[in-house]
């Protein structure tokens, strides 16, 4: 028999119906905040405006910056020299012999398929001058580098300029120590000799070949960075001679002037004692000091160094006459620009295709030897052309052989070309000869 009935159980709402509604409840709300943040994220990618934004090339490699003064077809050089007022003969020597250079390679189709180029700005042979002359090159004409600078008292101010702004300055005509540190500034490069090599060589030439006492010489200087390095340099050459600084008479004048009564009236005091001296002048001071010093009847023996100028004191100095001219020796960093050697037979056929009215001379060649051993480092350096690429190619020229007598070339310890110094004598016709120096 059947027992009593029993009720329907009631509909289960615990733990387990309630971890569903959970579940459901967390899917939906994941399901929203995707929507969300989808949407969110599509909106910033498209700038709300409903199209995709362009991406930055972050990742794209940047293409570095151009060399200044530096194209397909052309190399762009720099010269502050002076071209107006004293010395302005010199510096348009200077800028004649970079010129007739690179006209020359030009000719032959460049270096690399790269025309040379120089442009020249005139300092005056004035420091101030100098400052303005440098930023305009550098950084409005944005030349790829400095060359033939002329002065010692400009380089004070040209020379921190181009270390700064990692520029090559290269060849200044100046023998001074503030362009040839130990170790050397890693983009200045010269090619003459030191003044103290010079005033070295011209104190042996003094004391040995003529036999002149060392306490029989005086120095003549001109009262800057140039003078005083000239100085020095016989200051040096004394020292073995038992000769302190403050025993050498040294008489001078203000650059850029030949005002020159004060110091050839201490001459004139101190004549009985002097036979020779070491002048360290531009060539209108020392054509001034000699024609002066020679009218008072002494008969001394005077030395210049080469950037004295010899062309220019000799056209001072030869209408004065044959007593004036008398023991005048200059000191040179090239051979005689009327040479058979076969750098300056080139330089003055260059010189001549030029069309330059300038006549052969000492500075002139100076400067177009100086732009071959440059013109031979942008060749070794590569088309692929920087400064840093061309100091290690000066760097790494060394034995070069361009037909001058001496071996050129640098190294990181030694950023001066040549060493070489040759004697020269004028004689009453305006024309140099040589002479031995020892």
């Amino acid at each position: 028999m059947a027992g009593p009935s029993q009720p329907n159980p009631p509909p289960r709402t615990g733990f387990g119906s309630r971890r569903i509604e959970l579940v459901l409840i967390g899917l939906v709300s994941a399901l929203v905040a995707g929507v969300a943040v989808f949407a969110m994220r599509y909106a910033r990618s498209t700038g709300g405006e409903g199209r995709p934004a362009e991406r930055p090339l972050a990742s794209a490699p940047v293409p570095p910056a151009p060399a200044v003064g530096l194209s397909d077809t052309e190399i762009v050089f720099g010269m502050a020299s002076p071209f107006s007022g004293a010395n302005k003969e010199t510096g348009r020597d200077l800028k004649a012999g970079y010129d007739a250079a690179f006209a020359a390679v030009n000719a032959a189709g460049g270096v690399h398929g790269r025309k040379l180029k120089l442009v020249a700005l005139d300092d005056g042979y004035e420091p101030e001058r100098t400052k303005g002359a440098m930023k305009d090159l550098v950084e409005d004409r944005k030349v790829f580098g400095i060359v033939g600078n002329y002065g010692t008292a400009t380089a004070e101010v040209s020379i921190p300029y181009c270390v700064a702004h990692k520029m090559l300055f290269y060849a200044p005509y100046t023998g001074a120590a503030i362009s040839r540190k130990t170790p050397p500034d890693r983009y200045v490069f010269n090619f003459r000799p030191s003044y103290a090599e010079e005033t070295a060589a011209a104190v042996r030439y003094l004391i040995q070949v003529r036999r002149v006492a060392p306490e029989e010489i005086a120095v003549f200087a001109q009262e800057d960075a140039f003078g005083d390095a000239g100085f020095q340099g016989v200051v040096a050459a004394l020292a073995p001679f038992k000769r302190a600084e403050g025993q050498i008479l040294r008489v001078g004048y203000k650059r850029n002037s030949a005002d020159v009564d004060e110091a050839v009236a201490r001459i004139q005091k101190e004549a009985p004692r002097l036979k020779a001296v070491v002048m360290v002048a531009t060539y209108m001071a020392a054509a001034r000091f000699i024609e002066k010093v020679r009218d008072l009847g002494l008969d001394l023996i005077f030395t210049n160094p080469s950037v004295v100028n010899a062309t220019q004191l000799a056209e001072e100095l030869v209408p004065l006459g044959p007593k004036v001219v008398s023991d005048v020796v200059v000191t040179q960093v090239v051979p005689q620009p009327a040479s058979q050697s076969t750098a300056v037979i080139k330089y003055r056929e260059a010189l001549q295709q030029l069309g330059s009215a300038d006549l052969p001379d000492f500075a002139s060649l100076e400067a177009y030897i100086a732009a071959n051993v440059l013109i031979e480092g942008l060749r070794r350096a590569g088309r692929e052309l920087t400064t840093e690429k061309l100091v290690e190619a000066l760097e790494g020229i060394q034995g070069l052989d361009l037909g001058i007598g001496t071996p050129l070339g640098f190294s990181k310890v030694d950023h001066q070309a040549s060493h070489k110094i040759w004697g020269t004598m004028l004689d009453p016709s305006g024309k140099y000869r040589p002479i031995e120096l020892e």
